[in-house]
């Protein structure tokens, strides 16, 4: 089931356009993302909220939201949610990609640990070269974002996951919050 949907709320200096992403990352998520954002920089909006709940997905198209995260000249909000949600694998890099990375009540952040098609694992020189690739990605954004990048690449190395308020603590993300307001 793919969930994207759409819509602004008013802020007091501009609209804050809200993007909700429930499922796995794919093509069609980083042009919905991609296309959201580019509407939000014509239109002049205050920030982006990506209300996220993902349990990963590619590698490639994960990249491409980094990329449209990183280069976008309004704020981007990654926000973990509902309750019960997760960033997972490729959620736990856009989460960290974000200006401002919160996450709800009830939710959790890692096990990115990178995995071939189907979720089988992958061996030999190429699970070494993807991970090694993965975790210099990571920790690079980490480190643009001023976040944990010794967590990021336990994350990769070791499928850690932690919940809200261990990420909080630990500088993974900058708030938990309840909702959108």
């Amino acid at each position: 089931c793919v969930f994207f949907m759409f819509h602004t709320a008013q802020a007091a200096e501009g609209d804050i356009y809200i993007v909700e992403v429930a499922d796995a990352i794919s093509p069609g998520t980083a042009e919905f993302i991609q296309n959201s954002s580019a509407r939000a920089e014509a239109e002049q909006a205050a920030c982006i909220i990506i209300e996220l709940d993902t349990p990963g997905g590619l590698a490639e198209s994960m990249r491409l939201i980094i990329q449209d995260i990183l280069g976008s000249k309004v704020p981007v909000v990654v926000y973990v949610s509902p309750s019960g949600a997760r960033a997972a694998s490729a959620g736990v890099m856009i989460t960290m990609a974000a200006d401002i990375a919160a996450m709800a009540p009830g939710t959790n952040i890692g096990a990115a640990h990178p995995v071939g098609a189907g979720g089988k694992d992958i061996s030999g020189k190429m699970s070494e070269k993807v991970i090694n690739d993965m975790v210099a990605h990571a920790k690079s954004v980490a480190e643009q974002r001023g976040r944990n990048k010794e967590w990021v690449e336990q994350a990769i190395r070791e499928s850690v996951s932690v919940t809200e308020t261990e990420a909080l603590k630990e500088n993974i993300i900058d708030l938990v919050a309840k909702d959108t307001d």
